[in-house]
């Protein structure tokens, strides 16, 4: 009896914790655009060339990974083997890549990348997942207008700081209320 209620519990923590990617397919813009990512920015991101995030534009990229997500923000290097394992890609804002045209043009597109990693880091170290979030959001919503980031779904926050989805969730309409109602 009690392994078989052991064996619910594990197929219900499956079912609760595994995150829902499928959103990836498509995102509506503010202006009523459909944008479809994935298949050609996946392409462009495995075929083994490195490319940049142009930094004349407020973009980004979201790679997701297999069990996390990592932002690469203007200037910062995408693809080559740093991004074989990307499963999909979220573009943000008026995306564009382009081409690393010298050596030190490369160099300096992975320093930025890396640069875009510490701040993830930064953020994720924070012990509180409600606080996480609140911070991710604030960076974002410095960066992007505030109706491209309200268009973000929650998943690609969670796994940018490692964080349940229905966290993100509960920050996003709570906001700074959050820290008064819940005592961590």
């Amino acid at each position: 009896m009690d392994s078989e209620q052991h064996q619910r519990y594990q197929t219900s923590m499956v079912s609760t914790y595994y995150p829902e990617t499928s959103f990836l397919d498509s995102v509506v813009m503010p202006n009523g655009t459909e944008q479809s990512q994935g298949s050609d920015i996946l392409t462009r991101l495995h075929s083994g060339e490195v490319f940049i995030v142009n930094s004349r534009r407020q973009n980004g990229l979201i790679l997701f990974k297999r069990y996390h997500a990592e932002f690469a923000g203007p200037g910062a290097a995408v693809g080559g083997d740093y991004d074989c394992d990307c499963q999909r890609a979220l573009p943000i804002g008026n995306f564009s890549l382009l081409t690393p045209e010298s050596n030190e043009e490369r160099q300096n597109a992975y320093k930025i990348r890396r640069q875009w990693i510490r701040l993830i880091k930064q953020i994720t170290e924070n012990p509180v997942p409600g606080q996480r979030v609140q911070k991710i959001l604030d960076q974002f919503e410095q960066y992007f207008p505030p109706e491209i980031v309200d268009l973000l779904p929650d998943v690609a926050f969670a796994l940018l700081v490692g964080v349940l989805p229905q966290t993100v969730g509960i920050v996003r309409r709570l906001g700074s209320e959050m820290d008064s109602r819940f005592n961590y």
